[in-house]
């Protein structure tokens, strides 16, 4: 007779868990604060419906549940073991505007899904097993990212309670609407000794999976990320009377800073860095442009590699600059250092992988994730679904299929039941 640790894996049906999750997260995306498209931001109508649904999705499935004081869903399916520690398996359920069904909320599905089959199969766990559906991650209403995951991982900034929306709405104001205890959240971080993990499924949000043909990858780190704004200053003449050889045209500068990006972050595999915002302020087709701004946006999976890149393009700019009698000034606007996966929980996964017959293949993250709030508290794992469409995702284009959500499950369902 096989062990109760194992009965769950060995009674799990051939296929199944890929539909539900896909049907769940249609069903989710009714919920939207535009008719038109899916849009859930944080604390409206939309979001606080979602919020609802899924904690009567996880009350069915037979979680202990509960909505805390910054609308993190939490499931619990509770070890025998009252002094276990706990492993986290989440993501988020609020969205950008006009988003695709996916991000975020296939990991809470994905979670759902299998902690309810666990629930069912009677499959023991030696752990507390939480499934949490965070509030927020994206920061699209108050500009305030992770506010659910950093309130469990003990990282709340009280500060971002006085930030107001576009129409003037201060978050701190719409939370004491809801009886909002700032001791409350302090005291929803979770203490590092007692956790065993933190685990996320989470699509891709790009095309690296899609181009190598694989349902499933093991993330290694989520990027770190540096931004700048960069103001270049030439000047500005007549397009038809000044010589190209005397010019000092501050949109000639800033293209070939763009290029200087482009060509540095393209040496290294997990390297990237973008151009995502060019202006000529009063530009006028007849007129040098006496002035450019542009933004840049520098992201790896190590520091290091990011620092040096960034060294090298700031380096660069200032010989550009010389070199075509302009200036360059460049100010940080933030950073965020990288977070590695456990090596624990990525040879977790991948032993997981290779029992569904699929290679393992690993791959670091250029998008921020709730994980990132846990690194350094506790061991954490990512685990990325192919995302259809060439990798469009924060887009109604974003998608993935039943049979690589299903392959995703698989994984999880056999990284808990075997998972100590």
């Amino acid at each position: 007779m096989p062990s109760p640790k194992h009965r769950a894996t060995e009674s799990a049906p051939p296929a199944g868990f890929g539909a539900k999750i896909l049907d769940m997260a249609r069903q989710l995306a009714q919920f939207s604060e535009t008719p038109d498209g899916l849009t859930c931001t944080y604390l409206s109508p939309a979001h606080k419906a979602a919020a609802a649904q899924l904690r009567d999705w996880m009350h069915a499935a037979g979680l202990v549940v509960q909505i805390d004081p910054v609308g993190n869903v939490v499931g619990r399916y509770p070890s025998a073991a009252p002094a276990a520690k706990t492993l986290i398996v989440g993501s988020h359920y609020d969205t950008v505007v006009n988003a695709g069904r996916f991000d975020g909320r296939l990991g809470i599905l994905t979670a759902l899904a299998v902690a309810e089959y666990l629930i069912r199969a009677g499959g023991p766990l030696p752990f507390h097993l939480d499934v949490i559906g965070f509030a927020e991650e994206e920061g699209v209403r108050f500009a305030a990212p992770y506010l659910g995951s950093s309130a469990i991982a003990g990282r709340f900034d009280a500060a971002v309670l006085q930030r107001s929306d576009k129409n003037g709405a201060r978050l701190g104001s719409l939370l004491q609407e809801r009886g909002f205890d700032l001791a409350a959240v302090r005291g929803l971080a979770r203490p590092p000794a007692t956790l065993r993990g933190y685990l996320e499924v989470h699509i891709e949000q790009g095309p690296v999976l899609l181009d190598k043909n694989l349902p499933v990858g093991i993330v290694t780190a989520i990027a770190g990320s540096a931004r700048f704004h960069i103001t270049v200053r030439g000047t500005a003449g007549h397009a038809g009377t000044v010589p190209m050889s005397l010019r000092h045209d501050a949109a000639a500068a800033a293209a070939e800073i763009v290029l200087t990006v482009e060509r540095r972050c393209s040496k290294t595999a997990t390297l990237v860095g973008t151009v995502g915002q060019l202006a000529v302020p009063h530009g006028l087709i007849n007129v040098i442009p006496g002035s450019c701004e542009l933004s840049l946006d520098v992201r790896a999976g190590d520091d290091g590699i990011r620092d040096g890149a960034i060294a090298d393009i700031v380096a660069a700019a200032q010989n550009i600059a010389a070199r075509r009698g302009v200036t360059v000034e460049i100010s940080a606007i933030g950073s965020h250092p990288a977070v590695p996966c456990s090596s624990a929980m990525q040879a977790a996964l991948a032993q997981a992988i290779a029992r569904t017959g699929i290679a393992p293949f690993h791959l670091a993250s250029g998008a921020g994730h709730d994980a990132a709030m846990f690194g350094g508290l506790t061991e954490i794992g990512m685990l990325f679904v192919r995302c259809g469409n060439g990798g469009v995702s924060h887009s109604p284009l974003e998608t993935v299929t039943a049979e690589d959500v299903d392959v995703a499950a698989r994984v999880l369902l056999d990284v808990l039941v075997n998972l100590t």
